[in-house]
């Protein structure tokens, strides 16, 4: 068993708060965004690529986003990757360029997002929840090995208790702020 580690504790429990965060902003809130794009990968030279190593992302106006394509021969292979992404998104061929039209959102897509935000937010908190019982059972096991004394795990697992209600309460947070936005409220 693992010995009780504070800072990586609260390490793992922050990645689980900025995943949150990364996949909150993957999410469509009716308004242009480059990170609309980040989970796209293209397929060229024989390998799946990231959108943003073979092209320039940019946001010109509000509701539209930009795909200046590097390799004129890559144009294809982009505008199929953005189609078969799921975003719901039509690219413009203007050449080297794709321009991506941001649709309204219907009322029932922005339902829909709202709930997928409020699923991430729960993926946060079951991650943040389990890392707490990581460090309860480090702290159980530690002091089994007579490494510390009962005061000292009580004292432990409220420190433990107080990251996980911190980070459980950015997640939520977060997760609010997400679906106010979608919803535009």
């Amino acid at each position: 068993m693992a010995k009780y580690d504070k800072a990586d504790l609260e390490r793992r429990m922050k990645g689980a708060v900025e995943s949150l965060r990364g996949d909150l902003a993957g999410l469509r809130t009716g308004r242009a965004s480059t990170a609309l794009l980040d989970p796209v990968t293209v397929e060229v030279y024989g390998s799946h690529m990231p959108l943003n190593q073979v092209a320039t992302v940019s946001v010109p106006e509000p509701r539209m986003i930009s795909v200046q394509v590097w390799d004129k021969s890559n144009v294809g292979p982009v505008e199929k990757a953005i189609r078969s992404a799921g975003l719901g998104l039509n690219p413009i061929n203007d050449g080297n360029v794709l321009r991506l039209p941001i649709p309204d959102l219907t009322e029932e897509r922005r339902k829909e997002l709202a709930k997928l935000a409020s699923q991430y937010a729960e993926k946060a908190r079951i991650a943040i929840r389990n890392v707490r019982r990581d460090g309860m059972e480090a702290l159980k096991a530690d002091e089994a090995k007579k490494e510390i004394s009962e005061d000292e795990r009580k004292r432990a697992e409220t420190d433990v208790q107080k990251l996980t209600d911190d980070h459980i309460k950015d997640a939520d947070e977060a997760a609010l702020h997400k679906e106010k936005e979608i919803l535009g409220k």
